[in-house]
């Protein structure tokens, strides 16, 4: 599992709009935008990465801490096997080796849960973001939003990124946004037209290899 990287464009296109310019920001039919800078950079995403970082170190810590007493135990029973009943050290061999799967198992699973809260943070991020990022287009009279990972070549005045930012910590901060169970990624409304960012959850229920 690798955390989502958001590549693909965000496209929205609305009806016409008096603009009004967002700051630095110039007037333009189109508008780039850096999603990963955008989350990574933002109040939220800073604190969601600073609370993630702390719980995979904390699990690397208790992870070292369990290989060094199982490496223990191991040369513990390896040392007593001479004097041991050949088919007691046959069961205290198999007991150790189905804990040892256990264990491991339990551990990967609490690597697993770090990464899906990761995915789930990230996702609620952007559904927040979206209508932020709406009023951006707006008021810059604009028609579009592209991954700047897909232009080619753009003038730095049409990168919204800086701008989304300053807007988004205005409006959500980095305080952990409401648990409302699975978070798909928001569909736009009925006059908009969305390309959802590679790796973000498919909202028709379908998997992504479908």
């Amino acid at each position: 599992m690798t955390a989502t990287r958001a590549t693909g464009a965000l496209v929205a296109a609305l009806t016409a709009a008096t603009p009004v310019l967002a700051q630095s920001v110039q007037p333009s039919p189109v508008l780039t935008l850096d999603q990963d800078r955008l989350y990574a950079a933002s109040a939220f995403g800073k604190r969601v990465q600073s609370d993630l970082s702390q719980k995979s170190n904390e699990l690397s810590q208790e992870n070292r801490k369990i290989e060094a007493a199982l490496e223990e135990e191991e040369r513990r029973l390896t040392d007593e096997r001479a004097g041991m009943d050949p088919a007691r050290f046959q069961e205290l061999a198999i007991d150790f080796d189905e804990r040892v799967t256990g264990i491991r198992s339990a551990q990967a699973a609490k690597s697993e849960n770090i990464q899906r809260q990761a995915d789930t943070e990230r996702a609620r991020f952007f559904n927040a973001a979206y209508p932020i990022l709406l009023e951006l287009v707006e008021e810059t009279g604009a028609v579009a939003i592209l991954n700047n990972a897909a232009v080619i070549f753009s003038v730095r005045q049409i990168d919204i990124t800086d701008a989304a930012i300053a807007r988004i910590d205005a409006a959500i901060g980095a305080s952990p946004l409401p648990d409302t169970g699975p978070v798909p990624v928001q569909r736009p409304s009925a006059n908009t037209e969305e390309t959802a960012p590679e790796g973000d959850a498919p909202t028709d229920g379908t998997s992504p290899d479908n």
